[in-house]
């Protein structure tokens, strides 16, 4: 059961700590897929929700329309700590209303989802003239996204909207994200993915918070040979394993001539 509430807010953009994003926009509060290895759980922190991250979302009501030509040439990241197409969207339409606003805007308009969700905008999408949409995954078998994102679409799903975003002429990105160590095949979706996006960006596996334990818990039971890694990651701060996978994934995707960035351990900058 999801505890579901309509809120009031004065704006629905803020600005933005991210290395390659000047605003964020975050539709809603909470994000139903229940991804187990969430960052945004922080989020509890502001607001009075008792229930576990992922049985909770808020749908924001803003006083006022977004000033879109004070975004001129701004980057807008849509969305930061929510899915901005959870399926609540389907219903409320939030998005869908933000995203007219931006027709005809010389913003730079970025969304990252995990839904499908996102082709029902279609007509809109194709009229917004600076767009890039990126589609977020770390895994090819679905078994395995079914246990750790239970509620967000199928990864059949995800890269047939990759294909169709990019035979409507969008730009399209991967984001390879969160790599699990030893667990997520990064080569394998390149492979998979490389002909229909026009970059790849990939983010590395972060645990901290409550959220930290929960996904140690989860590999011990699901993948116990690879516990002491990760333990050895994550309990003992050895960056050495990501070391060496940000080379692998530079020499790899020269070698294809592809375009990519690495965003690991959140630094300030990413790497392309």
């Amino acid at each position: 059961m999801i505890n579901v509430n309509e809120v009031v807010t004065k704006s629905i953009i803020t600005k933005s700590n991210l290395p390659d994003a000047d605003y964020v926009i975050n539709p809603y509060i909470g994000c139903p897929h229940k991804c187990i290895y969430c960052y945004a759980e922080f989020m509890k922190r502001f607001t009075n929700h008792k229930e576990p991250w992922g049985d909770f979302i808020d749908i924001k009501n803003s006083l006022k329309n977004i000033d879109v030509g004070k975004l001129s040439e701004k980057v807008v990241l849509l969305s930061s700590v929510t899915d901005a197409y959870n399926i609540f969207e389907k219903k409320y339409c939030v998005t869908q209303k933000i995203l007219e606003q931006f027709i005809d805007s010389n913003a730079n308009l970025e969304i990252l989802t995990k839904s499908n969700l996102i082709l029902r905008d279609l007509p809109i999408l194709i009229k917004i003239k600076n767009l890039k949409v990126g589609i977020s995954l770390n895994t090819l078998d679905d078994n395995l996204r079914s246990m750790t994102e239970p509620r967000a679409s199928s990864i059949e799903q995800r890269i047939d909207t990759l294909k169709k975003l990019k035979d409507n002429g969008i730009k399209t990105y991967a984001f390879i994200s969160p790599i699990f160590p030893e667990i997520t095949n990064v080569f394998d979706i390149i492979d998979r993915l490389e002909y229909f996006v026009d970059e790849f960006y990939f983010e590395n596996l972060n645990l901290r918070g409550n959220y930290k334990k929960r996904f140690l818990d989860f590999i011990m039971e699901n993948f116990t040979n690879l516990y002491d890694l990760y333990r050895d990651i994550y309990n003992n701060n050895n960056d050495s394993y990501w070391d060496d996978m940000n080379l692998s994934i530079q020499e790899y995707c020269k070698k294809k001539n592809i375009k990519y960035k690495i965003y690991f351990n959140h630094s300030n900058k990413s790497k392309t």
